[in-house]
């Protein structure tokens, strides 16, 4: 399941190891109630995140001092800037997440797992696993990489304009700035920069990113085991709640600075736009990326490594190279707190939508 947030819920322990087939029906809306739980939890941590990850450091001390000064001068609505983008595309992001995932399991185990050929290449005498079986700690980890791969397409334009609409600071000098809506800024993107740029724009980032899903299902693997193996009496839902919380913190001490360098692209102001307007909306050669169409950020282009690059120099990192490693990790704090609660709660709700559904 995506992370929007880059929050990740994890599927029912018994289950998800499993291949115990349910209707794809039920996980497509239990996805969207629990892509709703986790936007209401955890949205306003997540722009705190962002405005913390892409803002000077002189423009806020902190996590406390940015959350005060949007609360002053935007009110709660500020928390929830952006919120629109990631709610109506929760629902396709869950269901490609929870059905690449099964898919991706279910192949693992049946030409690899189960078959004489996971003995021949196994670095252990394990023999090939009945087909009942739960698939290995470095299976769900595979498979959880290419889900998290696969994806990276629909998260992509969908964090692009989160990210993008959550950095719209209200500014009181300048009361009549445009400030886009989720229904303007694709419009706008697309009449500018063409469908490259909205499309595409971080997609490098975010599949790096993502990857570190296998770091989360494979510490959800274990602790679900350990749990199930020294604590039998704890009831499943209680075991799903803190194996899936547990599992979305392990995530973001991994990914963290992944998600850095893919804010700072995704806001970064995208060549094009100035050229175009000067030309008098002149033809839009989006695809040859050049200087009307889709050619990157003013500041980083169409790199990733430049993004890290500028990610440790704004923090200080030619002065003192533990300034630079710090930078990415501003906003770290908001991630953190959030990922427990915001998990878990989702888990709940997508447990018992499951439970409850025909």
């Amino acid at each position: 399941m995506s992370t929007d947030h880059e929050q990740i819920s994890a599927p029912v322990a018994s289950s998800s190891p499993n291949l115990q087939p349910t209707h794809p029906y039920k996980g497509f809306v239990a996805g969207i109630f629990s892509g709703v739980t986790k936007l209401t939890v955890g949205h306003p941590f997540d722009t705190l995140k962002v405005r913390l990850q892409t803002s000077p450091p002189s423009q806020f001390t902190g996590a406390i001092d940015c959350l005060r000064k949007t609360l002053k001068r935007e009110g709660v609505r500020g928390l929830y800037k952006g919120a629109t983008p990631p709610l109506v595309g929760w629902m396709f992001m869950d269901s490609i997440m929870l059905g690449s995932m099964t898919t991706y399991r279910t192949l693992l185990m049946k030409h690899y797992f189960t078959t004489p050929l996971y003995t021949r290449f196994s670095t252990t005498s394990a023999a090939p696993l009945a087909r009942t079986d739960k698939i290995p700690h470095h299976g769900a980890a595979l498979a959880g990489l290419v889900a998290g791969w696969t994806v990276s397409f629909v998260a992509t334009p969908i964090e692009h304009l989160k990210a993008r609409l959550q950095v719209q600071y209200h500014d009181p000098r300048n009361p009549t700035a445009r400030h886009f809506t989720p229904l303007t800024l694709p419009a706008h993107l697309l009449k500018t920069h063409g469908p490259l740029a909205l499309l595409l724009h971080g997609l490098k980032p975010t599949l790096l990113f993502r990857s570190s899903f296998a770091v989360l299902w494979y510490t959800y693997s274990r602790t679900t085991e350990y749990l199930q193996k020294n604590h039998p009496a704890m009831p499943e839902m209680l075991v799903n709640f803190v194996a899936g919380g547990a599992s979305a913190q392990v995530f973001w001490c991994v990914g963290y600075p992944f998600d850095v360098v893919k804010q700072r692209i995704m806001v970064d102001p995208l060549v094009g736009s100035a050229s175009r307007a000067a030309s008098g909306g002149g033809p839009r050669v989006w695809w040859r990326g050049g200087e009307i169409g889709y050619g990157g950020g003013q500041r980083y282009g169409r790199s990733w490594w430049k993004a890290v690059v500028g990610v440790y120099e704004d923090a200080g990192g030619r002065e003192r190279w533990t300034k630079g490693v710090r930078g990415f990790f501003r906003g770290f704090g908001p991630s953190f707190l959030r990922a427990f609660p915001a998990n878990a709660m989702a888990l709940v709700m997508f447990e018992a939508v499951m439970r409850g559904l025909p």
